[in-house]
């Protein structure tokens, strides 16, 4: 639907690098990467408000990199909003119909569909200064779906609103795209949103785009270590590989040591990712499963939220697991206190240090 081929522009000491993309139709696909990645001003470049950008852009097989926005069939809605303060509502909404030279009749049978959808008709003659957060969104998503866009393109846009607003419009877009066939580019740094509402996922990093994939790829087998940052892991352990007495090879970190394949050799350096929710802690003298070989340590660090508890481990290396608040209750953990740790070889994945290839814990290298 959407092709990027080498993307590239430079801004003061920022560049974006080569980012090549393909986005499918009725797809909706995220952007995720830390402040100051490049998703918003990729976002502008594919718009067109960029023109000196390099490399080439398609939209449905026509090459649309030196078109000017309005004639891209695409909108952007910022995630401040960006409406026009002089104008108001019916006004804002109709803005792209009007520059596009749509007869005025017209432009107002769009702007009352609009507004009686998103339930804002009672604000047509409002200016954007008297509008609450939650009412400027609806009305900068109307003027966005005005033009009929094949991509709508929206930068972080449940920043500004409360929890509550933000569900109600998360349906919204979810209706949108079912309804319209609609294919939705969306930037967020949210994990809740992106498993919430994506198809697949980007991560951008530096200008570039460090890995592509569905939430469970990404979030579960990152391709490289800033990437594992990102996305939360918790347990990021560095090691070196070692062969052991039986001829296996495991990495070691500490007093954890991971089984990895065998063509993996000795002297390979290797970084170890782990979610806190995959790691088990067991109190010491636990009878663990015949071949599991737990790692003895001590606990040194217990924080609790509302969503449960963090249990910080010292294996040579820092290792946090996450309990349930009601599992908490049952293990009782306290600093001080001696515990096994066993990290499922299947939940660990493993990256070469300094590369950009995750590998996975499994013998198979693509799985």
């Amino acid at each position: 639907m959407i092709q990027l081929e080498g993307v590239s522009l430079t801004r003061s000491t920022f560049s974006l690098r080569g980012i090549t993309l393909s986005l499918k139709k009725g797809e909706h696909f995220f952007i995720i990467g830390p402040s100051g990645s490049g998703k918003t001003l990729l976002l502008e470049t594919i718009a067109g408000i960029h023109p000196d950008a390099g490399g080439r852009i398609l939209m449905m097989g026509k090459d649309i990199t030196d078109l000017p926005p309005e004639e891209r069939g695409l909108s952007l809605m910022y995630q401040d909003y960006s409406l026009f303060p002089h104008l108001t509502v019916s006004e804002n909404i109709g803005f792209g119909l009007t520059i596009r030279g749509i007869p005025h009749r017209e432009i107002s049978k769009v702007v009352e569909s609009l507004v009686a959808r998103y339930g804002i008709a009672s604000l047509r003659d409002r200016y954007p200064a008297s509008l609450s957060g939650g009412e400027k969104q609806r009305v900068a998503l109307a003027r966005a779906l005005a033009t009929s866009p094949a991509l709508l393109m929206l930068d972080e846009p449940f920043a500004a609103i409360d929890p509550m607003l933000k569900s109600q419009f998360m349906h919204e877009l979810r209706m949108i795209r079912e309804q319209g066939n609609l294919t939705i580019l969306q930037v967020s740094h949210s994990r809740e949103e992106t498993y919430a509402l994506a198809d697949r996922v980007a991560v951008m990093i530096d200008g570039t785009v460090r890995q592509v994939g569905t939430c469970d790829e990404v979030f579960s087998r990152p391709a490289s270590l800033d990437v594992a940052i990102f996305t939360g892991f918790e347990n990021i352990l560095e090691g070196t590989v070692i062969s052991d007495d039986t001829g296996g090879h495991i990495l070691v970190a500490g007093r954890i040591r991971i089984a990895v394949p065998h063509d993996i050799l000795p002297g390979t350096r290797l970084v170890a990712c782990i979610r806190a929710a995959d790691v088990r802690i067991h109190p010491e003298g636990h009878l663990c499963t015949p071949g599991i070989h737990p790692a003895e340590g001590i606990v040194t660090g217990i924080r609790e939220d509302e969503r449960g508890t963090s249990v910080t481990v010292d294996c040579g290396v820092a290792i946090i697991s996450w309990f349930s608040h009601r599992e908490q209750e049952k293990y009782q953990w306290r600093t001080g206190q001696k515990a096994r740790v066993v990290l499922p070889s299947p939940l660990v994945h493993l990256v070469l240090e300094g590369h950009l290839e995750g590998l996975p814990i499994s013998h198979s290298r693509f799985p």
